[in-house]
């Protein structure tokens, strides 16, 4: 049955229709965004991805499917994903039998050990970098503080700078703005140093690229250290690091420098700067944070390493 209705210059109808409304009508573009780049096909493909072990039990293509999903609407913690579960319009949508529970997800996940999340992070990483049009790409790394209130395994006391003296998280995290992708993650203990491991993480990294050129990489003061600079020297590895402000720079800086404007309280300048224990000098070139407006006698410096 339909009418028209008429309010004020408007027109509009009122019908009825045997068609389910649903809020989750945007899943059918996410199911058909899966369906296009063939992702049940890539989780069969998957080697090392855990099995049921009974016949009851759920297919890694639902469990995975049905977990993305729950994120996708905002999940950020196993008990959101019942929302997704007691809701039959996904299910219908994505053809699942059942829907898995949170306690499903748990132990899906904790059959993972170190070995077997290496394994698939490589399979899946190296399948999305593998289908992308585009190369040359620049790396970003940088560590971030997670904080943690309760006793999940590997939280420590570390640097914290927003809750001091709470236990965390301190992961890795390797991005490349370029196409708004992680390209690597590392979840480390709280109490560990920047640098930490970077160089392990690094290779990683660049296995899960596979044949992707990595034109330039940006580090932050955190990883200044001489191995790391010699590491991406010796292999021929253009970079950008952040060094960090100890006093023999600050000194280097306030010397006479020709400094070039670039706007109101931004210069930049470059020289040659060798550590206490580097073999050699490098270009140091320094630049001041985004103080826009400032004037131009301001030159608060943070100075990059490029090499």
């Amino acid at each position: 049955m339909r009418s028209n209705r008429y309010l004020g210059c408007m027109q509009f109808d009122i019908g009825y229709t045997d068609k389910a409304i649903t809020p989750w009508g945007g899943m059918v573009l996410f199911r058909r965004m899966l369906d296009k780049i063939g992702f049940q096909q890539v989780v069969l493909d998957s080697p090392d991805l855990p099995v049921p072990g009974s016949n009851r039990g759920y297919h890694a293509i639902t469990i995975l499917e049905s977990f993305i999903v729950s994120i996708w609407c905002g999940a950020n913690r196993f008990l959101h994903t019942e929302v997704t579960r007691h809701d039959l319009d996904p299910k219908d949508i994505f053809d699942w039998k059942m829907v898995p529970g949170q306690d499903t997800f748990k132990r899906f996940f904790s059959k993972f050990n170190q070995g077997m999340t290496h394994r698939v992070s490589d399979y899946f990483f190296g399948w999305l970098f593998s289908r992308l049009q585009f190369d040359n790409f620049v790396l970003d790394c940088d560590s971030s503080v997670v904080t943690r209130y309760g006793d999940q395994q590997g939280a420590k006391k570390g640097y914290n700078p927003g809750k001091r003296g709470r236990k965390s998280h301190h992961p890795l995290i390797a991005f490349i703005g370029d196409i708004k992708l992680v390209a690597n993650l590392w979840l480390r203990s709280g109490d560990t140093a920047s640098s930490e491991g970077f160089l392990a993480f690094l290779e990683d990294t660049l296995a899960k690229l596979k044949c992707k050129v990595v034109s330039l990489i940006r580090l932050d003061s955190g990883f200044c250290s001489k191995e790391i600079m010699d590491y991406l020297e010796e292999n021929k590895m253009d970079y950008i690091i952040s060094s960090r402000f100890y006093e023999p720079v600050q000194k280097l800086l306030a010397s006479d420098l020709c400094w070039l404007p670039l706007d109101d309280g931004i210069e930049i300048a470059e020289t040659q700067y060798q550590g206490a224990n580097w073999q050699h000098s490098r270009p140091d070139g320094g630049y001041p944070p985004a103080h826009q407006g400032a004037p131009q006698s301001y030159r608060q410096t943070t100075e990059t390493l490029q090499g």
